[in-house]
C-alpha cells in the first residue's frame, strides 16, 4: 500500500436516490462501511457527502442518515416534493394517478464538485444518472479523473462513455454487501 503522502487526494459524492434505487433492482443493499473502508484503503478521501430527500417525521430515514453520520459521512438533505402524477405518468415509485416524492440532487451535487474540483486528485461519484454526463466531461477536460460507482443495470450509457473509470457494484459485491 502506498503511503498516505502518495494516496490520490478525493472527495465523495453520493447521489441517495439513485443509488437506493439501483440497491432495489439490483436485490440486495450496500455497506457503506464497507465501502468506505474499501475506498479509503486506496485514496485519501476527504470528505464522504451523501445527498438525499427526506419527508418530515421519517423515523427510519433520520436512523439511516444518523448512522451514515456516525461512521464519517457528511449529509445535505431537503425535504422530498410530493407530486401528483396524472392517470397517464407510470413512475417506478407509484402506481397510475398516484403520487410520487422527489428531491433532485443534481445541481447541488454540481456546484459542489465545480467549487471542490481545485484541491483534488480525483471526483468519486455514486450515482448512474445521465444528468451528470456534462459535469463528468467538464471535468475531464479540466485534467480531473472522474470514478463513476455504479450498477451495470443502472448505469446511463452517456455517463459511461465519459467517466475516466466505471467500478460496478456487481464486481465488488462479495466486499461490499449488508449482512
Amino acid at each position: 500500500m502506498e503511503s498516505p503522502q502518495n494516496l490520490n487526494k478525493v472527495k465523495i459524492y453520493i447521489d441517495g436516490a439513485n443509488i437506493f434505487y439501483t440497491q432495489k433492482r439490483l436485490g440486495w443493499f450496500i455497506d457503506w462501511a464497507k465501502v468506505k473502508n474499501l475506498v479509503e484503503t486506496e485514496k485519501e478521501v476527504v470528505e464522504w457527502r451523501y445527498y438525499v430527500g427526506a419527508k418530515d417525521g421519517d423515523e427510519k430515514m433520520l436512523k439511516y442518515l444518523r448512522y451514515l453520520n456516525h461512521i464519517g459521512f457528511n449529509m445535505t438533505t431537503k425535504p422530498l416534493k410530493k407530486i401528483k402524477v396524472s392517470k397517464d405518468e407510470i413512475f417506478p415509485q407509484t402506481e397510475k394517478g398516484g403520487f410520487i416524492y422527489k428531491a433532485n440532487f443534481d445541481v447541488e451535487m454540481t456546484a459542489d464538485i465545480l467549487l471542490d474540483k481545485s484541491e483534488l486528485d480525483e471526483i468519486i461519484i455514486f450515482s448512474g444518472d445521465s444528468d451528470f454526463k456534462y459535469l463528468v466531461k467538464k471535468l475531464k477536460d479540466a485534467g480531473i479523473k472522474t470514478t463513476i460507482y455504479s450498477s451495470r443495470k443502472t448505469i446511463s450509457w452517456e455517463l459511461k462513455l465519459e467517466s475516466s473509470k466505471i467500478i460496478y457494484f456487481e464486481d465488488i459485491k462479495d466486499k461490499i454487501l449488508r449482512q
